[in-house]
């Protein structure tokens, strides 16, 4: 299909990645479930054809993955009494959260009571358990709403799989609280883990989710995470993720969404961590008089990458998709956007939005955008623009007049900058527990 995100990967130069994949997914716990074993075994056949994303990759052209082959791609250690100082919480109540470590499901830090009848969840290793045969019936129904959409990455999560996140809500079901997502890694632990999030929130219904993904400098490991995400007509979904990896870690991420007639989805992804770190999300727009926001914003220092590549998928009429995309950059840091609209044959009546931003703050720092409309239909509306620059002089010298020292109105433009980003947040509380994690990255990380 015209304008998939992954073009064919060629496994050249990936042959002992693939190898170490190969030795360490033995020491996989087993899942008896046919299905389930089936699922693991086709994701390790589509890598080991596919083999490492490489810059010859279009989708990749950016993005070099240089150094992963070199990680210890080993199962995290036993995890279950790894001790926790705090686990972090953009929310002022105790609501519905679910944390793991290194990959792991810890129940002892995680609270799933008090949801309304008939919500579902729950980690997937305990539903690999209790419930094998619905868990594989959700996953099998997810996949198929995304023809086309193969990712090695994807793949390898495949693989791997043990566990991640079910939320099931039935229609016309309101959860009054965030679902919370802790994914944090254990300190000092060269690993790998692939959770997968598995998502269904049903006619009607609506939920918001906060994913928080966190960890400690000296080690170097891998976080692949998946997420499978289904928003049925009239439903609301509003989904949040802030990473702040260690500074040795890669993380990756891929969100396939599906969104049926009158839906709403609110997106928005705060990068501030990771060696490197790619969200690649995917929104296809199944039906009629859909919104969609799929935004975010990153601020980076030192070597770090932060790639952010989306693709909005207009397949029907009458719909309007919003992308917002800011980034601050210092040291020898680089920025990715590449950021796809398109609009097929039968959406007309479209509406497509998309800007992105950058801020170099040194002379070394860099982005690569490349933002695209690929429109099939006429009777549309899309817009689409890039810029980069640095700091306002002007800006800077209306401060200075007016007694503001230059280290502190560099923050207070930087902060502007990212403040705009995050008017895109819906959600009150999350914007301002992002605003402060922004804030945190300008007193104590910038480099």
């Amino acid at each position: 299909m015209s304008g998939e995100l992954t073009p064919t990967h060629s496994p050249q130069g990936a042959a002992s990645f693939i190898e170490q994949v190969k030795q360490a997914q033995p020491a996989l716990a087993p899942v008896a479930h046919p299905w389930l074993a089936c699922f693991r075994a086709e994701g390790m056949e589509r890598f080991a054809k596919a083999g490492l994303p490489t810059t010859r990759n279009e989708a990749w052209k950016f993005t070099n993955l240089r150094g992963l082959d070199k990680l210890s791609l080993s199962p995290a250690p036993d995890a279950k009494s790894v001790p926790v100082d705090a686990i972090p919480t953009a929310l002022e109540a105790a609501g519905p959260r679910l944390v793991f470590i290194g990959g792991q499901f810890r129940a002892d830090l995680s609270r799933i009571q008090g949801l309304p009848d008939g919500v579902l969840l729950d980690a997937l290793s305990a539903q690999m358990e209790a419930d094998p045969q619905g868990l594989a019936d959700r996953m099998e129904g997810l996949l198929a709403r995304f023809p086309g959409a193969d990712h090695p990455m994807r793949s390898l999560n495949a693989a791997f799989l043990a566990d991640g996140v079910l939320l099931h809500v039935p229609a016309g079901v309101k959860l009054a609280q965030p679902v919370e997502l802790v994914f944090l890694a254990p300190a000092g632990v060269a690993a790998a883990w692939h959770p997968r999030l598995v998502v269904v929130v049903e006619d009607g219904a609506e939920a918001t989710i906060v994913e928080h993904h966190a960890g400690q400098p000296g080690a170097a490991y891998l976080s692949n995470i998946a997420a499978d995400v289904a928003v049925g007509k009239g439903a609301r979904l509003h989904h949040y993720k802030i990473q702040r990896e260690g500074t040795d870690a890669f993380h990756i991420a891929t969100l396939n969404t599906h969104l049926a007639d009158a839906s709403t989805y609110d997106t928005f992804v705060l990068n501030l961590g990771a060696r490197l770190a790619r969200h690649e999300a995917r929104q296809v727009l199944g039906g009629e008089k859909i919104e969609a926001r799929v935004s975010g914003a990153y601020a980076i220092g030192g070597d770090q990458v932060s790639d952010i590549t989306t693709l909005i998928d207009h397949a029907k009429p009458n719909c309007t998709s919003r992308e917002v995309v800011k980034g601050v950059i210092d040291g020898k840091a680089r920025g990715v956007f590449q950021g796809k609209i398109i609009v097929r044959p039968d959406a007309q009546k479209t509406d497509g939005y998309q800007l992105n931003r950058a801020l170099l703050l040194s002379e070394t720092s860099e982005i690569n955008s490349k933002p695209e409309l690929e429109i099939y239909a006429d009777d549309v509306k899309c817009s689409h623009g890039a810029t980069a620059g640095e700091l306002d002089e002007d800006q800077m010298f209306y401060l200075r007049a007016r007694g503001v020292p230059r280290d502190m109105a560099r923050v207070m433009l930087i902060g502007a900058f990212l403040d705009e980003a995050m008017d895109e947040i819906i959600d009150e509380q999350v914007r301002a527990y992002f605003r402060a994690a922004a804030a945190a990255w300008m007193g104590t990380e910038r480099a």
